[in-house]
């Protein structure tokens, strides 16, 4: 699949596909193959080192991106999902549960999308209803018991908004997360991967490391919706998506979140191994800062984190 902006690639590979396919009886093609290769290298990178903030939403909502499994699938070991939130029911839209990463045992919780139109239906796209955010909280509490750090990977365009959402008391149980994990006598590193939209980031997403993928983006409403309010026209999303500042080097800059991870040119979705790479990287160095800390310190410089948010 091919964004709109990405017709240059687009077009490059496909004449290296045609010239592969000749390249055995042909084989003089394979100079001209090569240095189509390197052309294309030069053209992805030209094109994603200069991504408008639209077409970082887009890149950040690609289908193809690698989602909560493939991360847990990469990189971490004995993952041993737990289920429900005991008092509902269980929301395929949240995953969670216990992991061990580099032997250390963590707790692993992040929101689900498909990679099919089935899959994607069963998960509701990862927006959680209030039984998804109310597991997390679970599993939170249990991570602070045996005292293992939370990992939250977010990706999400926002909460779900439908009425049984609202009927079971969608606000009540994001505003119950953000308090206790506010608070949650444990370390917490939260990585989003993709999209972080809304409450229904919010809701998994306090903790004492904000991380984010190059081309994801976080933002407190989506580009359409933002347009739709301020101009009644939603045609007006690019214009939005620039001003609400929602790139990973915009909230660097505003200090929203603690670092970016490097995605390759081509975005995580074409290569998936080296983002892997890039993401088990950063939080072993993170994960490193937060273990020698003690709960005290801890809480406190967490505390002071959002007090100082928009200073």
């Amino acid at each position: 699949m091919y964004l709109d902006f990405e017709k240059p690639i687009e077009e490059l590979e496909n004449k290296i596909r045609e010239l592969s396919a000749l390249r055995e009886s042909k084989p003089e093609v394979q100079s001209e193959i090569e240095s189509l290769q390197k052309q294309l290298e030069a053209t992805t990178r030209t094109i994603y080192e200069h991504l408008t903030p639209w077409q970082t939403v887009q890149v950040a909502r690609h289908p193809e991106r690698p989602t909560i499994r493939d991360y847990i699938a990469n990189l971490f070991t004995d993952f041993l999902e737990c289920c429900g939130d005991r008092a509902f029911g269980d929301d395929p839209a949240i995953c969670g549960g216990f992991a061990t990463f580099e032997r250390l045992r963590v707790m692993v919780i992040g929101h689900q999308k498909g990679k099919t139109v089935e899959d994607n239906i069963r998960c509701n796209f990862g927006m959680a209803r209030p039984e998804g955010y109310r597991k997390a909280l679970r599993l939170m509490q249990l991570a602070a018991k045996f005292h293992l750090p939370v990992l939250t990977f977010i990706d999400t365009s926002g909460a779900y908004p439908g009425q049984d959402a609202e009927e079971r008391g969608q606000a009540e149980a994001i505003a119950r997360n953000l308090r206790e994990m506010s608070r949650l006598p444990t370390p917490i590193l939260c990585i989003v991967t993709g999209e972080g939209g809304s409450g229904g980031a919010l809701g998994i997403g306090v903790g004492d490391r904000i991380l984010m993928l190059a081309n994801a983006v976080y933002s407190v409403i989506s580009p359409e919706g933002c347009a739709s309010i301020l101009w009644r026209d939603g045609s007006k999303a690019p214009e939005a998506a620039e001003a609400l500042k929602l790139t990973a080097p915009a909230l660097l800059k505003l200090k929203v979140i603690d670092e970016i991870i490097p995605e390759p040119p081509g975005g995580a979705h074409r290569h998936p191994e080296a983002t892997m790479i890039a993401v088990r990287k950063v939080l072993r160095k993170h994960l490193s800062d937060v273990k020698g800390t003690s709960i005290r310190k801890l809480l406190n410089k967490r505390y002071e984190k959002y007090a100082n948010l928009g200073r």
